[in-house]
């Protein structure tokens, strides 16, 4: 697999992801607030199956200079 979530992408996937879980865990949105596991998890990896469906990569291209 090839990282295809970048920096700010992969920061923003795992605060979600945290928030969610952590509202679902004191009961403030209910059970689809574990749905949070998901961002967290492609964060956390740095690779997004929909995004390869698609061919989407937010990760910075490397250029020689």
């Amino acid at each position: 697999m090839k990282s295809n979530v970048g920096g700010i992408d992969r920061t923003l996937r795992i605060v979600v992801g945290l928030a969610l879980i952590g509202l679902a865990a004191t009961g403030t949105v209910g059970l689809w607030g574990w749905v949070g596991v998901v961002p967290l998890a492609t964060g956390a990896i740095g690779w997004c199956p929909p995004y390869a469906l698609f061919g989407w990569n937010t990760c910075a291209t490397k250029t020689d200079a």
